[in-house]
């Protein structure tokens, strides 16, 4: 018995409107006898009506209190220790910010339908296989935009993914420092999980001092993992009109074609002063989805798996059943109450 806990011992209180409700009952019960006496001789009551005797009244009484006492202890949910069990469990264990490329040359063909488009289907498909991580999205071309904070609320993600595009970033160019030290700051305070960027571009750094900014990472302990596609030769990039259909050379405002080139060592480099990985995707489409699999995921730690815990035994269905058993005893001798006798 001393094992005997109760999950909500604040509702003992609630023995004060059981005790309450009874002591109205008796008092009702007996009233009503007085006043049947005030009006009607003894001789003429026991002819009326037969009485139930006072005995009788008072074990209905007590049967009704029994039932709202085992009521109120059944609501406090006795229990004793139980033995074990294995429940499934995960809590967010990371926090990955995706820092997306959106310069023009992500409109390249080179990954259908192009770069840009193949890579936000791509970041879909991570963020739904993550749950239980918080993700953000950071946009950059010749300026970085947070675009989604960190959050686990991937329908709020998934939307402002799907209206990122060339647009909402109006400066062009490919400033990878300005996405750095923008990202580092959009993680916040360390919360003692895993952290990682996931930087996704085509370019070439246009003079932001990436480096510098990565040192921000390093501090701030942000592993990154750099995604490059493209060519490190330089490629032309390729553009179809929309409503036209018409296919001509990205050129820049001088009319110069536009050679994306891609700076491979550069990425490298940030990538590894963290800890992290780069992966030159080149010019094919891009699998993030394997990518993902082989470098972000061993970098998150899995907070996944089956934990054991103690499962007390609940008793209070004991206690609804004799509350069930009480009212019934006590609607029976209710019904061997007052009378009307039949006269002959």
């Amino acid at each position: 018995m001393d094992d005997i806990v109760f999950a909500s011992p604040q509702l003992v209180h609630g023995v004060w409107p059981a005790l309450a409700l009874v002591a109205l009952l008796a008092f009702l019960e007996f009233h009503h006898r007085d006043l049947l006496g005030r009006f009607v001789s003894p001789a003429m009551q026991t002819r009326l009506a037969s009485s139930a005797s006072v005995t009788r009244r008072v074990v209905k009484l007590a049967l009704v209190l029994l039932t709202l006492l085992c009521g109120v202890v059944g609501l406090m949910r006795p229990q004793t220790p139980g033995g074990t069990e294995a429940i499934a469990a995960r809590k967010v264990s990371a926090d990955i910010m995706v820092v997306l490329d959106v310069s023009k040359s992500m409109l390249a063909e080179d990954a259908a339908p192009n770069r840009l488009a193949r890579a936000k289907a791509d970041i879909a498909e991570f963020v739904d296989r993550v749950t239980g991580h918080r993700v953000g999205l950071v946009a950059f071309a010749g300026r970085a935009v947070v675009m989604s904070p960190l959050t686990t609320d991937y329908g709020f993600f998934h939307l402002v993914l799907r209206n990122v595009d060339t647009s909402v970033v109006s400066r062009g160019g490919t400033r990878i420092g300005d996405a750095l030290s923008k990202s580092v700051a959009a993680f916040g305070p360390n919360r003692g999980v895993s952290r990682v960027m996931l930087l996704i571009t085509d370019g070439e750094d246009h003079d932001s001092y990436p480096l510098d900014a990565v040192d921000e990472a390093v501090a701030a302990g942000i592993r990154i993992v750099a995604i490059g596609f493209g060519s490190e030769e330089g490629s032309e990039i390729t553009l179809t009109d929309p409503d036209t259909g018409a296919r001509s050379l990205l050129v820049d405002d001088d009319g110069t074609v536009v050679r994306s080139r891609l700076d491979g060592e550069l990425l490298r480099e940030l990538a590894l002063r963290t800890e992290g990985v780069y992966v030159p995707a080149g010019t094919s489409a891009l699998d993030l989805d394997a990518i993902v699999e082989a470098h972000v995921e061993p970098l998150v730690s899995d907070a996944s798996g089956r934990l054991q815990r103690r499962a007390p035994t609940e008793h209070y269905f004991w206690l609804v059943l004799a509350a069930i058993v009480f009212l019934t005893t006590a609607v029976w001798v209710a019904g061997a109450g007052p009378r009307l006798v039949r006269g002959h």
